[in-house]
C-alpha cells in the first residue's frame, strides 16, 4: 500500500487534491481512499490542514489517518515553517513541494527525494489563477510513476466540465513535462 500525505492550507483544496488522486488510482485499476484530517475545529482558511490518499492492488480496510506516508504534497511552501512536513515520511520518500525557490530538505533527512515544482506559476499561466491541483496531479505521476497520467486526466475530467476541464488538462500536462524535464 502507497500512503500520501497532502499538506496546505484551508481553502487551497487539498482535500479535492486527494480526492481527484484517489480516483485516478481508480482509474488505473487500483483501489483508493481519499480523507481529510482538519485538526480539531473544522477546515478554516489559511489554517494548516492534512489530507491522505491511500492507493493498493488490494482493498483497503485500514480507516486511520495516515502517519508513515510514502509520499508527501506540499501544497504552500510556507507551511514548512509551521508544521514538520516530513514528519514520519519513510525512508526513500518523496516530498513534492509547490515552490518556485530551490530548498534544501533538513540535513538530517538525505535519505528522502525533494522535488520543487512551480504549480502555483504553471496554473497562473494556463488559468490566470494559482489553482495548483491539477499541476500537482501531474507531478506527481511523473516522478512517482504511481497513477498514470492518463488516468489524471480522467480523473480532471470526471470533476470539471468545458474550458475548466481542458486548462486542468493543460496544466496537468505541464507539470507532468515539467517534471520530465527537471526531475529524471
Amino acid at each position: 500500500m502507497k500512503e500520501i500525505c497532502i499538506h496546505g492550507r484551508g481553502g487551497q483544496g487539498s482535500v479535492v487534491l486527494a480526492e481527484l488522486l484517489a480516483i485516478a488510482a481508480w482509474e488505473d485499476g487500483k483501489f483508493s481512499q481519499a480523507f481529510p484530517f482538519l485538526g480539531g475545529g473544522g477546515e478554516r482558511r489559511g489554517k494548516p490542514i492534512q489530507a491522505f490518499t491511500r492507493i493498493d492492488d488490494r482493498f483497503i480496510r485500514l480507516r486511520s489517518r495516515v502517519h508513515e506516508p510514502d509520499y508527501i504534497i506540499v501544497q504552500d511552501y510556507t507551511i514548512i515553517k509551521e508544521v514538520d512536513v516530513i514528519k514520519g515520511l519513510k525512508k526513500g520518500g518523496i516530498v513534492l513541494i509547490n515552490t518556485e525557490m530551490l530548498l534544501q530538505p533538513p540535513q538530517k533527512e538525505s535519505f528522502i527525494r525533494w522535488v520543487e515544482i512551480p504549480a502555483s506559476r504553471i496554473a497562473m499561466e494556463v488559468m490566470g489563477r494559482p489553482l495548483t491541483n491539477a499541476a500537482l496531479l501531474g507531478a506527481f505521476s511523473q516522478v512517482t510513476q504511481e497513477v498514470s497520467i492518463q488516468s489524471i486526466w480522467k480523473a480532471i475530467s470526471k470533476q470539471f466540465n468545458g474550458e475548466l476541464a481542458q486548462q486542468n488538462l493543460e496544466i496537468a500536462k505541464k507539470a507532468f513535462e515539467y517534471c520530465q524535464r527537471n526531475h529524471q
